[in-house]
């Protein structure tokens, strides 16, 4: 990822959809030539000079203190996962340019016991790259499609923008779309000279014309709980929560654990996924 390049897109996309009126700005003349405010609008917000955002905006944050970091999250009114992005990005400008440690490509055996020992829910562990390293039967049991490509290891990503059952699986696949190309998004930022994330997102941009889309949008996300509409081919529709756990001693792993309020259609479906995961284990096993 062209770090500068990062930090002017997002800066200029972050700009371009704030209009005056939401900024507590007066809107002079009828006729504005930019979308959004003007760079000397958010400086004005900033509290910083127009020569200096700028310089900012064309892509140098080395040196910005974390002050006028603030100042730019707040005139920008970015998110928390918006604010996380800016200062990643301004505190690898600072930085000797380093390649990180790839993250895991597989997982302690304690963490698959901690997944096995949840029966009653789909539960896996992600790495940053939407790498599934482990799971348990009722997660596979969940994303059959997913876990059938035998693409090793599955990547929610693929299966999202690559699978066409993805479209059926995702009752709203436009978010869910949005949702994993702001996570890679936050993912590119924190570590821009990861190859294989490069490789991936790579892959993605050559082979889906979606994924461009939204990636030359330049969104950030936080993907930590939420409800996902879902519709399985064996038990039908689910509205299911998910929760994302990271591991303190395993850094860049996740664990996400999705279940169901008690007594919900959810919750019923979900006893049923488990009835028939436990059968296609057994056929599975008895044709070995």
């Amino acid at each position: 990822m062209d770090h500068r390049a990062e930090i002017k897109e997002f800066l200029s996309s972050r700009r371009a959809r704030l209009s005056p009126a939401q900024a507590g700005l007066p809107a002079y003349g009828g006729n504005r030539r930019v979308k959004g405010l003007r760079r000397e609008e958010v400086a004005l917000l900033a509290g910083v000079s127009v020569d200096y955002y700028v310089r900012m905006e064309r892509g140098n944050l080395a040196g910005a203190s974390d002050s006028v970091l603030e100042a730019l999250a707040r005139a920008l009114q970015l998110d928390e996962a918006e604010r996380d992005h800016l200062f990643t990005l301004a505190h690898e400008s600072d930085a000797t340019p380093v390649r990180r440690r790839a993250p895991s490509r597989g997982v302690r055996p304690a963490l698959q016991q901690v997944l096995d020992a949840i029966t009653d829910s789909p539960a896996w562990i992600r790495n940053g790259h939407l790498d599934i390293l482990a799971a348990n039967r009722m997660s596979r049991a969940l994303y059959t499609s997913m876990f059938a490509d035998p693409h090793r290891p599955p990547n929610t990503a693929r299966f999202t923008f690559l699978d066409a059952a993805s479209q059926e699986f995702f009752v709203d696949w436009d978010r869910a779309a949005d949702d994993i190309a702001a996570v890679l998004r936050l993912q590119a930022g924190k570590n821009p000279h990861d190859k294989a994330l490069s490789d991936l997102i790579g892959e993605l941009s050559t082979r889906s014309e979606t994924f461009r889309t939204r990636w030359a949008d330049h969104n950030v996300r936080f993907h930590r709980s939420g409800r996902k509409k879902l519709h399985h081919p064996v038990v039908g529709d689910l509205e299911i929560d998910f929760e994302a756990m990271d591991f303190p001693s395993d850094p860049g792993l996740a664990m996400v654990v999705y279940t169901a309020p008690a007594g919900s259609p959810t919750a019923d479906a979900l006893k049923l996924l488990a009835s028939w995961a436990a059968t296609q284990e057994t056929v599975a096993h008895d044709k070995e």
